[in-house]
């Protein structure tokens, strides 16, 4: 086997050389592919099921931006395994679960984790993350990630395949239901990061009331326009349980300058270029 490339038009790869780089992971079957997600690492997708997007990218970027040292992670709603995986290859030395429903979505994040060889430190369980007994009673994380689903069905066009239905509308519950199992399941001074949508306006509120409803406090917010002149589209939140902040700031949210991801002719803008290079993937 030809050794693998570490470099793609004039870009180094970072990061390690997984099993599958080095010719020993799964293989392709009919109706996938294996595509780059972060450095070497790849990722196994249907070629006509769900995909990996940005809000996937900007979920995993957030929560490992703002929890570096986490050695425990939780990835709920995790799909095909893109946001636990992108936070896996930033944080080499951190233990991951990962909590999913569809079983075919399951199938293709395993093959991943072996292709990139996450091997023990990765747990991929199949489940409803509102099922109680998914996650043991006293199991805790530093970081905790999700990527809802945004719409509750019925409200939009639904897609011609099952897995993308379920990662786009609330067939399993919503941001609701992210904020009651991330509150359950952190551990002290931990963080839950998420995205969904600011707009309309009623979707931000959303995110405030489960937020309040379960006692957590959002610490620090940025907006994300998804092309320049635009307003901004989704939110990134950074959550922490109330009862772990100080008093004096209780009530307090950070809110940060947006974050554009293409210019106003279409081309990547430079910051959301930074973003993908934190992940050793070409600008």
């Amino acid at each position: 086997m030809n050794p693998p490339d570490t470099h793609f038009k004039g870009w180094a790869k970072p990061g390690p050389l997984p099993p599958g780089a080095l010719g020993s992971g799964p293989e392709l079957e009919s109706g996938e592919s294996l595509d780059a997600i972060a450095g070497h690492f790849r990722l196994f997708q249907l070629s006509q099921g769900h995909r990996f997007s940005t809000d996937d990218v900007l979920a995993a970027w957030y929560g490992t931006s703002h929890s570096p040292r986490a050695a425990t992670v939780l990835d709920l709603g995790s799909g095909i395994g893109t946001v636990g995986m992108l936070a896996a290859w930033r944080m080499p030395g951190a233990r991951f679960v990962t909590v999913e429903a569809q079983a075919e979505s399951v199938r293709l994040a395993r093959k991943s984790a072996a292709w990139n060889g996450l091997g023990d430190r990765y747990e991929i369980r199949l489940g409803d993350l509102r099922d109680p007994a998914v996650l043991g009673p006293d199991e805790r994380f530093d970081l905790i990630l999700g990527s809802p689903p945004y719409f509750p069905p019925g409200t939009g066009p639904e897609g011609d395949h099952p897995q993308k239905i379920a990662c786009r509308f609330e067939v399993r519950g919503g941001i609701e239901d992210y904020c009651a199992t991330a509150a359950r399941h952190l551990a002290v001074g931990g963080i839950f990061a998420c995205v969904f949508p600011v707009d309309p306006p009623a979707q931000h509120q959303r995110v405030k009331a489960a937020v309040a409803a379960q006692g957590l406090a959002i610490v620090r917010w940025r907006p994300v326009v998804l092309r320049e002149g635009n307003a901004p589209l989704l939110g990134l939140f950074a959550l922490w349980r109330a009862a772990d902040l100080p008093g004096w700031f209780r009530g307090h949210t950070w809110a940060e300058p947006p974050l554009t991801i293409r210019t106003a002719t279409g081309t990547v803008h430079p910051e959301y270029s930074a973003v993908k290079l934190s992940f050793g993937f070409p600008p």
